[in-house]
């Protein structure tokens, strides 16, 4: 890594830079080999500027969020990792209106939604991922979307420079939007809310906790739902009636508890991973016809 792009980042006091960062500590697998280096950008124009310095260094950027949809491959990240889950999580409510950073947890979005007394995020309140990172690929969960509250979006181009998209321009749609079909960069998104009574927002909130904790292997390391939901089925449906929940490659494994999620039971590598997934897919295939695709992000080399 060039010296002289080193020493450009951290003469800026809102950008941290750390080399051969470890990134099983920042993905919620828990698994991945190292990035050569991570930079936790603290400040909207640090996050620009970082991005800018590297557009100009032609160094290869990876920019990820709460690291809660991806699976990082063993050999781990060449270039630079940006990652601003860390620092830029301003939040601020005006009337119906909820503006946060990119960085913000969907936990305390969903939590500043209900002390405002206004209802659309109670969906978001246990995705373990950032606003950032939702809005890129219209997270959902128990009916609710993203595309149902966001209007609109400040984003930063790869090389730094700044705009907005407002509406249908998010073109919204499932699991994807027009940040993962261009590589725009969620800055911070404006989403409209409707005003509810407090207690039935919690109620609410609490009801679909208790349902991921009745449903959901949550004491296990994964990536969340790993498998897009099939047109017409349902994804751990089919893998249960093929008959692999419990199916296990190294650390990884099927989960017993619910058979959308891969779980990392202890020690699990990005390629144990990957030859779970494809297992699953093969046997998925040859009992339902059915082809399923992978929900989560790849992230650097898998060829080896």
């Amino acid at each position: 890594m060039h010296t002289q792009l080193l020493a450009q980042l951290n003469k800026r006091a809102d950008i941290t830079v750390i080399e051969n960062a470890p990134m099983a500590a920042y993905t919620t697998f828990q698994i991945g080999g190292p990035a050569d280096i991570m930079i936790v950008p603290e400040s909207a124009e640090g996050f620009a500027y970082a991005l800018q310095t590297l557009h100009k260094s032609d160094i290869p950027t990876t920019v990820i969020g709460a690291g809660s949809n991806l699976l990082v491959a063993d050999a781990g990240i060449r270039g630079a990792v940006v990652c601003p889950a860390k620092k830029l999580t301003k939040i601020s409510v005006s009337d119906n209106t909820i503006t946060a950073e990119a960085g913000i947890s969907l936990a305390r979005l969903a939590a500043t939604a209900l002390s405002a007394g206004l209802s659309g995020l109670e969906f978001a309140g246990g995705i373990p991922g950032s606003l950032g990172g939702a809005v890129f690929m219209n997270a959902g969960a128990y009916g609710g979307e993203m595309k149902q509250v966001v209007v609109s979006t400040e984003y930063l181009e790869t090389d730094g420079t700044i705009g907005t998209v407002s509406g249908d321009d998010h073109a919204f749609s499932y699991r994807t939007s027009i940040f993962a079909k261009t590589g725009r960069i969620v800055l911070r998104s404006r989403m409209n809310l409707v005003p509810k009574d407090a207690n039935e927002i919690r109620k609410t909130m609490q009801d679909f906790n208790q349902r991921r904790r009745d449903k959901q292997p949550l004491q296990y390391p994964s990536a969340g739902s790993f498998f897009k939901r099939p047109e017409g089925h349902f994804a751990g449906a089919l893998i249960e009636q093929t008959g692999l929940k419990g199916l296990t490659v190294g650390g990884a494994q099927v989960s017993e508890k619910h058979a959308g999620f891969v779980i990392n039971i202890g020690g699990a590598t990005a390629r144990d991973v990957c030859k779970l997934m494809e297992l699953v897919k093969q046997k998925v295939y040859e009992n339902t016809g059915v082809m399923l695709e992978p929900e989560v992000r790849f992230l650097g080399d898998f060829s080896n």
